[in-house]
């Protein structure tokens, strides 16, 4: 089975807030076998993908990676993927999709969890975070596609010196410190615990995780952590 199935197989249980010891015994077999199968080393047969899919409420194309709808909605397998290199990477339309979905899925999250502190610093200070990141990336584009640089009303010298991501470090500022001002007054904050998250933002959360899962690994990677 493809990478795709022990990554879904993962997140889902992430989703759900459950241990691997407990989802084991629901689906019937040993930790260490469902550790096996999250981690892709071993391949189960039809009988636990079948019992796997009951328990996630999910379909088999959707655990194998072959459709993006959690309810089948087949996606066809030539459209998805690019097999003009040697290993196959998913096409540039299919790949847009799916992290614009995670993305809007997890910003999602993240502002509705916000919005429960009634904190307004707090959120402006995300929401312009955030912000500048997506201007730096839609300039770069602009840019690189032959745009002019007088389309933007921050001159070239003070972006390129790094202007924007100051204002990003002043936003984040402003978004600790007014957690920590929350923290310190027993602000209203969402329960954070996986269980009532999954209950609260069913079907986002495995957008979350796996957003959260990629930076994690990326960073690990970069600081040469395994």
């Amino acid at each position: 089975m493809n990478a795709d199935f022990s990554r879904t197989l993962a997140l889902l249980r992430q989703e759900k807030g459950i241990s691997q010891r407990k989802a084991a015994k629901e689906l019937g077999i040993s930790q260490a076998l469902l550790s096996h199968y999250e981690n892709g080393i071993r391949e189960p047969g039809l009988a636990f993908v079948k019992k796997a899919c009951d328990f996630y409420h999910v379909s088999a194309d959707y655990l194998l990676g072959r459709t993006l709808d959690r309810d089948g909605g087949m996606i066809d397998a030539e459209s998805l993927y690019d097999s003009s290199d040697e290993k196959g990477t998913l096409c540039g339309s299919i790949a847009a999709t799916l992290q614009k979905k995670m993305l809007v899925n997890t910003a999602g999250v993240l502002f509705e969890l916000l919005g429960k502190t009634n904190d307004r610093t707090l959120i402006t200070s995300a929401g312009s975070y955030l912000g500048g990141a997506f201007y730096q990336l839609y300039r770069a584009l602009h840019r690189a596609s032959g745009g002019k640089e007088g389309y933007f009303g921050l001159d070239a010298t003070a972006y390129q010196s790094g202007a924007v991501d100051a204002q990003m470090r002043a936003d984040y500022i402003a978004y600790a410190s007014s957690l920590a001002a929350l923290s310190e007054k027993d602000g209203a904050f969402a329960p954070m615990e996986d269980e009532a998250l999954a209950a609260l933002y069913p079907g986002l959360m495995q957008s979350v995780t796996q957003v959260l899962h990629s930076t994690e690994e990326k960073t690990n990677s970069l600081l040469g952590r395994k």
